[in-house]
Parts: structure tokens; C-alpha cells; sequence
């Protein structure tokens, strides 16, 4: 029963997601609002429930079975990456770096805001 309630706890907030996402017309995907909404209830709760930990911990075991298809889908297509291969190799490591170097400032921001440390 945990698992029921906490797979349909996910596909409600990307049902959510997609309702937003659609119905205001916003740029962005259904599944990364309904991460949001989820984050958000998370954080207004305050933990992860049982139910949904059960859950997620389900999907994580078997997440490496969802880079198949992205791994025959590089094969079929391999002549389309071939043609803009600097294009896409480009634009990997500057969204890679932007990527880290946000990451990197948003935890040194959450990690001086929650252990009381100045600013350096």
C-alpha cells in the first residue's frame, strides 16, 4: 500500500506540473513543475514521508534501465550527432560548467544561511 500511495503522490505533482504547464502556457516541461510542487510540499512538510521514500527508492534502484533507450537512441541517430558534433560538445561542457558553478553558489549561499557563518 506504501508504494501505491507514494507513486501516486509523484504522478499527481507531474499531473499538476503538466495542468501548469499547459494551461499558462509556460516554457517549461510538465515533469520539472511537478518536481517543483513536489519540492515544495516537502518543504512545507518538513521530511519525506515513508511512503514516498519507499517509492523513490524503488525507482532509483532501477534508474541506470532508463539510459537504454538514450544509448539506442545515440546509435540510430548517430549520423545527425556526427554533423553538429562540436555543437553538441560545446554546448555539454558550458552547460556542464554553468551547471556547477550555480550549484556551487547555491550551497555555499544554504551552507553560511544555515551553519551561522559569516560571509567570506
Amino acid at each position: 500500500m506504501p508504494l501505491i500511495i507514494g507513486m501516486s503522490v509523484l504522478l499527481g505533482c507531474q499531473f499538476l506540473g503538466e495542468l501548469l504547464s499547459k494551461g499558462l502556457t509556460i516554457p517549461v516541461p510538465g515533469p520539472v513543475l511537478g518536481m517543483v510542487i513536489l519540492l515544495v510540499g516537502l518543504l512545507i512538510n518538513g521530511h519525506v514521508p515513508d511512503a514516498l521514500r519507499k517509492t523513490g527508492e524503488g525507482l532509483l534502484r532501477y534508474l541506470t534501465l532508463l539510459f537504454v533507450p538514450a544509448g539506442v537512441g545515440l546509435m540510430v541517430h548517430f549520423e545527425l550527432i556526427r554533423a553538429d558534433f562540436w555543437t553538441l560538445v560545446i554546448t555539454l561542457v558550458l552547460s556542464t560548467a554553468i551547471t556547477l558553478a550555480v550549484t556551487a553558489k547555491v550551497l555555499d549561499w544554504l551552507a553560511r544561511r544555515y551553519t551561522g557563518g559569516g560571509k567570506r
